[in-house]
């Protein structure tokens, strides 16, 4: 979680395999691009980073956060990757609008992951406002996509070293 003394994008502590072996999904949301976008940069640079294969990550867009989980499904029932990494951004309005689509991608995400016994990493920001959202998209709290994509790897890796 994020807080003034968390930054997400610090894994100083903690061992990051190589990614080189696997190969990565992303399903990015469409909706709040600004935001999305920034989370995409992140995660993708943070799979380059530590090895994976630009031709090993394949990205798709869907319309909006809810639809990750069939884009999750979907690019899983190719059966081409070793995880997904599905980011999304999820602002609180008016209405409660907000509370069904946080908790219905939250389970769609984890049943996926169920049904393909693969890693499907949960990389939505639910905020508050808009400010809450810069913050946790490369601002003062680092990039949500960052630690998606160190969790897509640590969590294949922990696959792989399971199956063998």
């Amino acid at each position: 979680m994020a807080t003034q003394l968390k930054n997400l994008s610090d894994f100083s502590n903690t061992e990051i395999p190589s990614a080189a072996p696997y190969k990565f999904g992303i399903a990015v949301a469409e909706w709040n691009a600004e935001i999305t976008n920034a989370l995409y940069q992140g995660a993708y640079q943070s799979l380059v980073n530590n090895g994976a294969l630009p031709e090993n990550i394949v990205t798709y867009a869907v319309p909006g956060s809810f639809e990750l989980t069939s884009g999750a499904d979907l690019l899983l029932k190719t059966g081409k990757l070793d995880a997904v990494i599905c980011l999304g951004c999820v602002i609180q309005g008016e209405t409660r609008h907000f509370d069904f689509i946080c908790n219905a991608v939250a389970n769609g995400v984890s049943n996926v992951a169920i049904k393909y016994s693969k890693p499907v990493i949960f990389g939505v920001l639910t905020t508050d406002n808009q400010q809450q959202a810069i913050d946790r998209a490369g601002g003062k709290h680092g990039n949500k996509g960052d630690e998606a994509a160190i969790t897509a790897i640590k969590m294949a890796n922990l696959a792989e070293t399971l199956n063998s």
